[in-house]
């Protein structure tokens, strides 16, 4: 018997299916070990050495396969051919040959692009060893991510707390976003105009033409500034006459795009079909693995995490065969296509993404997938068959328009697709409303077939009409999945088979939010990028991020050791880190303050100063860092204790509830107190606000009030020569009212803050028993209240409009909880009513307050009044009881100090603890098989 090791217990089935009796197939179910979670997991002083840890999930597979393998003749090492996979069987082996389980064991390495009968046969057919080259490649890269990440990360936590940590890759890509939103936000918006005229030949036919010239100058595009330019140009045209000037008529080529990549099928999926990054790997994932066709599992799609964009001979063949077959013979080229990646670091010779048999179209595998993975497979499947498609030829005319003294021109332009080719097939996507996220073909589609009439040269023109249209300058977008995939990739940074994990690491760190497909960055996330380029910028520089790729691709091409690459970036950057360590938490706040200074304090455009305190006037706006992390607060503190989050101050139309100044939107003033009503987000989301917070009284002196005398009888301190001065009282809150969870910030008004400002409310009086019903927001949202009975408000029920009928109609249906209250009578004391309640505990009764317990051996439904007060008066009695006991004696003054250096003691050992599960509960999962970096 031989063994057969691979990642999943998917791809186990289907190969131990294709291999028969002879195999036994186990899944390691990805790594099953990686670097222990805590500092000195990789140690530079020891050559790098690292120390591995085998967690609690895997060692349960790894004895599976070592007790498999002690039985076994062969042991196959089949996991994924790319360099994580090939780290994987290092690791299966390493494991097992620590246990002593390989033992007179012949171990091969066999690797397979296609789960399909005939590629699993082949590759059994042909074993390998272990490429000892990727796997250096693998060991640099984790042991370079864990560096940093375990490095960079303490420092991060020590100099700006409430960041969550820092990591190579993904550190570069959130710098990438922040850079685009800082680019937005300084973008100054510019008006130009267009002018377009409407001509008309002697046949009737019209042609729509754009100036060009004015003046016997070329225009560009700012040319025309406002709308006196635009109107002249109005004039210019109307006051000519026209003729054609020249006609250009070419023919273009087309061609195809080539086959998916992992980047550039996340960017089409992301396009076409709405997916993330991450849902396209997982279902490529679940087509690369297989599914059960006619009884036999198959697997759809060739292996999902290359760079490569060849295809097999026989693929290329299927494909052209296809072609003619089903479009004809003028759709298939002479001769079959060849592409080249055009990737930087493309080093992976692996095929590209196709089906595994081109001849297996969508409508067959429908029966057999989920909805995601048809689309999925089409899209792979178009892409493939296009790709070896002829190419289109598209017609394209251009006519000059000028008048006869040559100072006024206009043009225009159309093209006719003559032959359609792929497009036939396949049109490569575009990221709606971002031309710079376009593919090749995906504005050339948009100028397509505008046919222009028949125009000979010196054929007068008549004009009919000219349109003068504003326009103004956009700020470049934000990025998308696919466009930050695209950009990242340009770049030569990070490999194709971890974006997804990248992206995915800054939404978890809560560093960027996507939002309508954008990505926008959270203010933790810039914070952290400033932070990181003011203080590490060359490891955050795209060049040099870049360089280290490439270094990394040389070591698993066998063209550099990967341990020097590993001492030459550690040795400048543990100096960079111990340089960091000795800056005070003032410069950090200055190199911040200074580079963030202009998106937290938005110049209001009035002339007044938004670092201005609104509180006291007198102080001045900054950033400032506490236990929480960064804050805004003022300059007088602790006269003044004004303080405000950080939050998203964004305006020109992105729909941010909080455009306006200082990172709240005001709604107006209370016409009861005339103070400001505002609309604010804080940790727990939004809440509405009255007034600001006040200026804190001053303490010791500030003041003229004298100090208030000491109680009599009080005990004068040791220290009574210096009387301790009085600590200054809190200032007090302004007014908070938090939103419900279901209404929009963006529709909140002054009436509507104000009416939450307000509650609770009474909504009405029940008429079953005369109780009060009130509205009112509580910790777990919306709720109605009549006497001890709480109903939650849900859906549509507004706390603020709903009426005394939907009321007790939910009231009534509110499901039976604790036993409705049985009133006794009342008390002769005072007349209050005694009644009787079921309890979590049991059964008791309850006057004014004061509760006692049913005892056990007594009916509870037998109890009388007279029962009831006998209990409350001995409830009230033993009560008394225990207040009256004596206290217990104090211990001695130095048994008092002994506890408190013990208690100390403790507390720092507790601190010590703390801080050391802190620093490791950011580390990596173990589990993971194709993260970049450890997910900090």
């Amino acid at each position: 018997m031989d063994v057969v090791v691979v990642e999943s217990p998917a791809k186990a089935k289907t190969i131990n299916k294709y291999l028969g009796d002879g195999y036994h197939v186990l899944a390691s179910y990805g790594h099953v070990r990686d670097l222990s979670a805590k500092d000195g997991s990789v140690r530079p002083d020891d050559g790098f050495s690292m120390q591995w840890e085998v967690d609690a999930r895997a060692a349960k597979h790894i004895k599976e396969i070592a007790a498999a393998v002690r039985k076994a003749r062969r042991l196959y090492l089949a996991t994924d051919p790319d360099r994580e996979g090939e780290a994987i069987s290092w690791h299966v082996y390493t494991v097992l040959d620590a246990q002593n389980a390989l033992n007179g064991i012949d171990i091969k390495r066999v690797a397979f692009n296609e789960i399909t009968r005939n590629a699993v046969a082949k590759a059994f057919d042909n074993p390998r060893e272990l490429d000892q080259e990727l796997i250096a490649a693998y060991l640099a890269r984790r042991a370079l991510d864990y560096l940093v990440g375990f490095t960079l990360s303490p420092v991060l936590w020590r100099k700006l707390p409430g960041s969550r940590s820092a990591g190579r890759v993904q550190s570069v890509a959130l710098r990438l976003i922040c850079e685009r939103e800082t680019e937005i936000e300084a973008f100054v918006s510019q008006e130009y105009w267009t002018v377009r005229a409407e001509f008309e030949t002697d046949a009737g036919d019209r042609v729509t033409a754009g100036l060009t010239h004015l003046d016997g100058a070329k225009l560009d595009k700012l040319s025309l500034g406002d709308q006196a330019a635009a109107d002249h140009a109005v004039a210019a045209i109307r006051a000519r006459t026209f003729a054609v000037d020249q006609v250009e008529r070419k023919q273009t080529r087309r061609h195809p795009a080539a086959p998916f990549i992992t980047s550039t099928l996340q960017q089409e999926a992301s396009r076409k079909l709405s997916f993330s990054a991450k849902q396209t790997m997982r279902l490529a994932q679940q087509l690369y693995e297989g599914v059960s066709i006619g009884g036999e599992t198959v697997g759809l799609i060739t292996y999902m995490r290359t760079d490569g964009v060849t295809m097999a001979q026989d693929a290329m063949h299927a494909c052209r065969d296809l072609i003619t077959a089903d479009f004809g013979p003028n759709y298939c080229p002479e001769k079959p296509r060849f592409y080249k990646s055009k990737a930087k670091n493309a080093q992976e010779a692996h095929e590209a993404i196709r089906p595994t048999d081109v001849r297996r179209r969508p409508s067959d595998v429908q029966p057999y997938v989920s909805a995601e993975q048809l689309k999925l497979y089409t899209l792979i499947w178009k892409r493939t068959l296009a790709s070896q498609m002829e190419s289109a030829l598209v017609n394209q005319v251009a006519v000059d328009i000028a008048s006869p003294d040559r100072q006024v021109i206009l043009r225009a332009t159309g093209s006719v697709i003559a032959f359609d080719g792929f497009l036939k097939l396949y049109r490569e996507g575009r990221d709606d409303g971002d031309k710079n996220d376009s593919g090749a073909d995906g504005d050339k589609d948009d100028a397509a077939n505008v046919l222009l009439p028949d125009l000979a040269e010196g054929e007068a023109l008549d004009t009919k009409d000219v349109t003068p249209e504003q326009h103004f300058t956009q700020p470049p977008p934000r990025y998308t999945e696919a466009s930050l995939v695209k950009r990242l990739e340009e770049l030569g940074i990070g490999r194709p088979s971890t974006y997804a994990s990248i992206i995915s690491v800054l939404q978890d760190r809560k560093y960027v939010r996507l939002e309508s497909r954008r990505f926008f960055p959270e203010d933790r996330g810039r914070l952290v990028t400033a932070f990181l380029a003011s203080f590490f910028d060359r490891y955050v520089a795209y060049g040099f991020t870049a360089d280290m790729e490439a270094r990394l691709d040389d070591v698993s091409g066998g063209r550099l050791d990967w341990k020097q690459v590993l001492a030459e970036f550690w040795r400048d950057f543990s100096q960079s880190v111990d340089d960091i360590k000795g800056l005070r938490v003032s410069e950090v706040l200055d190199a911040l303050d200074r580079d963030l200074g202009p998106h937290f304090f938005r110049d209001p455009g009035d002339g007044s100063d938004p670092r201005k305190c609104p509180v006291c006037d007198s102080g001045r706006l900054n950033l400032k860092l506490g236990k929480y992390g960064a804050f805004i607060g003022c300059s007088n503190y602790p006269e003044c204790r004004h303080t405000r989050p950080l939050l998203p101050v964004r305006g020109n139309g992105d729909g941010d509830a909080l455009a306006g100044d200082g990172g709240h939107r005001e709604l107006g003033l209370d016409p009861a107190t005339q103070q400001m009503v505002t609309l604010r987000k804080g940790p727990y989301g939004y809440y509405v606000q009255l007034g600001e917070a006040s200026v804190a009284p001053a303490a010791n002196g500030a003041t003229d009030a004298p100090a208030a005398p000491a109680a009599k009888g009080a005990k004068a301190s040791k220290s009574s020569k210096a009387a301790k001065a009085p600590k200054a009282p809190k200032a007090p809150k302004p007014k908070r009212a938090s939103l419900p969870a279901k209404m929009d910030p963006e529709q909140v008004d002054l009436d509507r803050a104000l009416a939450l400002l307000a509650l609770p409310r009474l909504v009405g009086s029940s008429p079953n028993t005369g109780e009060d019903i009130i509205a009112g927001l509580g910790r777990f949202g919306p709720y109605l209240k009549v006497g001890d009975t709480y109903v939650s408000l849900k859906g549509d029920d507004d706390v603020l409009t709903i009426g005394l009928n939907r009321a007790m109609e939910l009231i009534a249906r509110k499901p039976a909880g604790r036993t409705p209250a049985r009133r006794l009578g009342e008390h002769p004391a005072d007349n209050q009513p005694v009644v009787q309640r079921s309890g979590r505990y049991g059964p008791y009764v309850e006057h004014a307050g004061t509760r006692a317990t049913i005892p056990a051996d007594r009916d509870a439904d037998a109890i009388t009044l007279a029962d009831a007060v006998a209990l409350l008066a001995e409830k009230v009695s033993r009560a008394g009881t225990a207040a009256k006991a004596p206290k217990t004696a104090k211990a001695p003054a130095k048994t008092t100090k002994t506890t408190k250096a013990a208690k100390t003691a403790k507390t720092t050992k507790t601190s010590r603890t703390a801080t050391k599960k802190t620093a490791t509960s950011e580390e990596p999962d173990a589990s993971r098989s194709d993260t970049e970096e450890p997910p900090f």
